[in-house]
């Protein structure tokens, strides 16, 4: 029993994926090697996905290190610092001139009175490059001593080679200075500027400010006051080397750009690696795609094209992958399901035209009357068949088409078979056969294409009945069970053969007695399987037997079930 029908043949080849894809040469993995190898040796030139990955990484390292740069407040730290440190030292001066200072008269110190500046500060043991300034209580400069500087050598080697600054320093001055040409302000020499300082000093105490000296570097100066008593008699001022301060920010500038410059190599590496896990995978999937693109573009027999098996990446590259394997096969499947098709139809197309031909080529010869007659319905049931295959055949290939592009609604399942029941009912009871019908009273509601459904039933009630002689019986009826519906056509015909059970949905395939044929072009349990999946339900056939557990008894009938999600 059965409504498809055309002998069983194998598909020409089967879909492979991975290692195992079936390639009449080796002309695609040879291609995709190729541009691996290419991608591989300009891989920033090629790959625009690997230049934006280490773009952004380099602008995120470098937004912050200049936001290091320009909010670290090292210099202000190292300024109080010094300036601290200053201070100390002054004071520690001024108390070397204060317990030289005689009692009971006062002093001045610019006359020597009981103390000697020159050899007070002679004697001072000073850091390389701090200078100590003594002025009187009328702010008269009368003494000065300044420590020898380190060499230019001895200072490098104390404060460090400062080259990435420098060089930054060095282009930044020739870039400005193409830009700028504002004329240099000349800063004041130090002394004219610590004569804002001095007065404070004397009158409140300890002081400290900041000097720029005659090459744009800052000093720090701290000025505490002699006192001989509570009565200041001289102040002592300290100036910082020239320079010290910027050095020391060159230092920790210089420190930041070390580990800038360390961290940029580390970003690119991070980031070269980083693409070679995301960019190139990517880049091999689409040099598949294209692979198979431009082949088929140029009409080359491109065999099959290999997608990278990526799916041990847990990750959205081996979903992808994954994927287009999966789309790839299924379109192989397609296209040799397509191609099978083709080739029944051509098969099928082909056993009434030739009985058509000899029908013709017979009548020719033909004188009687009678036999005209008779190749005249032989002809004439030829060209019906072959109408009804054309239409079947018409509709079957239209089906996937029309089963994307129709809306699916929900409707009442019971409503559509309850119609369907009474008037195929009575073409049943017309041939002599009982139709009982058992339904559910509630409604049941299914998402789905209404006509298309009313189709499957069609198909699975009048084949019952084509295969049902008078006195037979055929049974519909439905069960709600959770979340699907189960649909039941049942009959008491002659049963499915056991090797048909296999085959039965598939296309062209008819099991039907003589006189039967013809009539039917094998397409509708294969269309119905369609449909009904392409719900997501499912449909199958069995046969119906006195008892399960003998399986070899004679079938009292034919069973067809459709199970649909609710």
């Amino acid at each position: 029993m059965g409504d498809s029908g055309a002998p069983e043949t194998k598909l020409r080849g089967d879909v492979v994926l991975g290692d195992d894809w079936v390639t009449p040469n080796d002309d695609v993995s040879q291609e995709l090697r190729v541009k691996r190898s290419r991608r591989s040796l300009f891989a920033l030139r090629s790959s625009p996905l690997t230049r934006k990955i280490i773009t952004f990484n380099l602008l995120a390292l470098i937004i912050l290190v200049a936001g290091i740069l320009y909010l670290n407040d090292s210099r202000h730290g190292l300024v109080q610092q010094r300036a601290s440190a200053l201070v100390g030292e002054a004071q520690l001066v001024a108390d070397v001139f204060e317990v030289q200072l005689p009692e009971g008269f006062a002093v001045n110190l610019a006359n020597r009175g009981g103390v000697n500046v020159e050899d007070t500060l002679a004697g001072l043991s000073l850091r390389p490059g701090v200078e100590v300034l003594v002025y009187d209580a009328t702010e008269r400069l009368v003494g000065r001593a300044k420590a020898v500087e380190l060499s230019p050598e001895a200072q490098a080697k104390q404060q460090g080679q400062t080259v990435i600054s420098d060089t930054l320093a060095a282009v930044w001055g020739m870039v400005s200075s193409v830009f700028a040409q504002a004329p240099k302000v000349v800063a004041p020499d130090v002394e004219r500027q610590l004569r804002r300082l001095l007065p404070a000093a004397l009158s409140q105490g300890t002081r400290v400010d900041t000097l720029i000296d005659a090459q744009g570097g800052t000093v720090v100066a701290a000025a505490t006051p002699v006192l001989q008593g509570t009565t200041p008699v001289g102040l002592v001022v300290m100036l910082s080397p020239a320079g010290e301060i910027d050095a020391l920010a060159r230092q920790e500038r210089e420190r930041v750009l070390q580990m800038f410059l360390v961290a940029l190599l580390v970003s690119i590496g991070l980031s070269l690696v980083l693409a070679s896990t995301i960019a190139n995978p990517l880049a091999d999937l689409a040099a598949a795609a294209e692979l198979g693109r431009d082949r088929d573009t140029r009409k080359i027999n491109p065999g099959r094209i290999r997608i990278p098996d990526l799916t041990a990446r847990p990750d959205e590259i081996g979903r992808l992958s994954g994927a287009l394997r999966g789309m790839v096969g299924a379109l192989y499947s397609r296209i040799d399901s397509n191609e099978q098709f083709a080739a029944d139809v051509a098969h099928e197309i082909k056993n009434p035209l030739a009985s058509l031909q000899s029908a013709v080529g017979t009548m020719r010869m033909i004188k009687r009357d009678d036999q005209r007659a008779k190749l005249l319905n032989v002809i004439e049931h030829d060209v019906r068949r072959l109408d009804r295959l054309v239409s079947d055949i018409s509709n079957a290939s239209r089906l996937d088409a029309e089963l994307v592009k129709e809306e699916e609604q929900a409707f009442d399942l019971m409503t559509m078979l309850g119609n369907l029941n009474r008037h195929l009912g009575e073409e049943a009871r017309t041939k002599g056969v009982d139709y009982i019908v058992d339904m559910p009273s509630e409604p049941i509601f299914v998402l789905g294409l209404e006509a298309r459904l009313a189709q499957v039933f069609v198909n699975l009630i009048t084949n019952a009945i084509s295969f049902c002689d008078e006195g037979d019986a055929i049974r519909v009826w439905a069960r709600h069970r959770s979340n699907r519906v189960l649909i039941v056509v049942e009959d008491t015909g002659p049963g499915i053969p056991d090797e048909a059970l296999s085959k039965i949905f598939k296309r062209f395939y008819s099991q039907r007695p003589e006189e039967h044929f013809g009539n039917n072009s094998g397409l509708g349990l294969a269309i119905s399987k369609q449909i009904v999946e392409a719900h997501g339900g499912v449909i199958w056939a069995e046969n119906i037997r006195p008892t399960e557990a003998d399986i070899t008894s004679e079938p009292l009938g034919a069973r067809f079930v459709v199970g649909l999600p609710v």
